[in-house]
């Protein structure tokens, strides 16, 4: 089998560390980032594409070669990024609210398990659709954690926040004018003491980042799921912790209808709990994953088969 290739020998890039582009094999769904190349050599179209790889040349069995042509995935500005954060974080905030606040008024019908299930399906639905735009943060307690690890460059963290915090405050009036004067149903509040209040929400908080963590920067994990496993989580926490505390897990999930709703009681335990958890998490599972495979290990035939990315 013999292979062509329209590409410049002298510059052949190598493969990223961490692939930015979600969904695809080896990429993370929250937003990886490359390091920027020093060098002021431009790279034409024709360069950059890798064309004409012949295939399964049997002439004898009467077959064509197969040409394939690929050209590599043009980068996402920064402004299309943070549109689609304002979005996904606004679907979000929306749901879990608009939930919590049917279940008040409703007097308890939607259950626990509803609310569980509306939270989890919204962040499953945001990932699948904006994970390959802007990563699908949606907290800024995940923003944070993975600008610590350096997943996530800390120059672009002031403004995801800021997209968050602002879908936060547009989805909390929104839902402020639709539900009047019903409202204070979907601000999380602690039922029992503050302790209790903030360990609880720093464990689930640490529980939802140590599942992202292992789908968004481990090539080992299964990629494709990760919207599925991380909005399994957040259902599994709010199971544990919703009667409790609401299980916020994300300082905007509180912001916003606190100023809303006017009710700022305990606001601390939910802007410091999910960072610190979030921080745990992902620093906790970047110390326990498996190390990478040198490149002389990947040349060799592996006898165990498995789901990655």
């Amino acid at each position: 089998m013999s292979q062509f290739k329209v590409m410049d020998s002298e510059d052949v890039a190598s493969a990223p560390s961490t692939p930015v582009t979600p969904g695809t094999p080896g990429a993370p769904l929250f937003g990886g980032f490359k390091p920027e190349r020093s060098g002021n050599a431009r790279r034409s179209l024709l360069k950059s594409c890798k064309c004409f790889s012949v295939e399964a040349w049997a002439m004898e069995d009467g077959t064509l070669p197969s040409v394939t042509c690929s050209l590599p995935h043009p980068p996402v500005s920064l402004a299309r990024k943070v549109g689609a954060e304002f979005i996904g974080t606004l679907i979000l905030i929306f749901s879990g609210t608009a939930t919590a606040i049917v279940n008040q008024k409703t007097q308890g019908t939607e259950t626990l398990l509803g609310l569980a299930g509306s939270t989890g399906l919204a962040v499953m639905i945001v990932i699948l659709s904006t994970g390959h735009i802007s990563g699908a943060h949606l907290n800024p307690a995940i923003t944070i954690a993975f600008a610590a690890l350096k997943h996530f460059p800390w120059k672009h963290v002031p403004m995801y926040i800021a997209a968050q915090v602002l879908a936060s405050l547009c989805a909390a009036f929104a839902l402020k004018a639709i539900f009047h004067p019903i409202m204070r149903g979907g601000v999380t509040l602690p039922s029992g003491g503050y302790g209790q209040a903030f360990a609880l929400e720093f464990i689930i908080t640490f529980n939802l980042m140590f599942v992202v963590t292992a789908v968004a920067t481990d090539t080992r994990a299964v990629g494709e799921l990760a919207g599925i496993a991380v909005g399994a989580t957040v259902m599994l926490n709010i199971l544990i912790a919703g009667p409790t505390t609401g299980a916020s897990m994300n300082p905007v999930r509180t912001l916003g209808p606190a100023i809303a709703a006017n009710n700022f009681k305990a606001i601390w335990v939910y802007l410091t709990a999910p960072i610190l958890g979030a921080l745990a998490g992902a620093g906790v599972y970047s110390a326990v994953k498996l190390p990478e495979e040198d490149s002389n290990a990947s040349d060799k035939p592996s006898t165990a088969h498995s789901f990655r990315r």
